[in-house]
C-alpha cells in the first residue's frame, strides 16, 4: 500500500534527504519517494498516517 502527500517548503536535495530520513524511521514504512519538483512524497508500507505526517513536520515541512 502506498500513500502520497503534498509537502510544501522543500527547496533542495537536503530537504529531500531530511524528509526521506525522518519518514523512513516510521514503523511500517518500507519505501519513501520524494519528488522535489512536484512536492509529492509517496510512502510505501503499512505506516500510521498520523505518524508519517508528524515525521514530515519533524523534518521541518508542512503537509497540505
Amino acid at each position: 500500500m502506498s500513500t502520497t502527500y503534498n509537502v510544501t517548503g522543500m527547496t533542495c536535495g537536503h530537504c529531500v534527504a531530511s524528509v526521506k530520513e525522518e519518514v523512513g524511521e516510521v514503523a511500517g514504512v518500507t519505501d519513501v519517494d520524494v519528488d522535489l519538483s512536484t512536492g509529492l512524497v509517496t510512502v510505501t508500507g503499512a505506516a500510521d498516517d498520523s505518524l508519517v505526517r508528524a515525521a514530515i513536520k519533524e523534518a521541518g515541512y508542512q503537509v497540505t
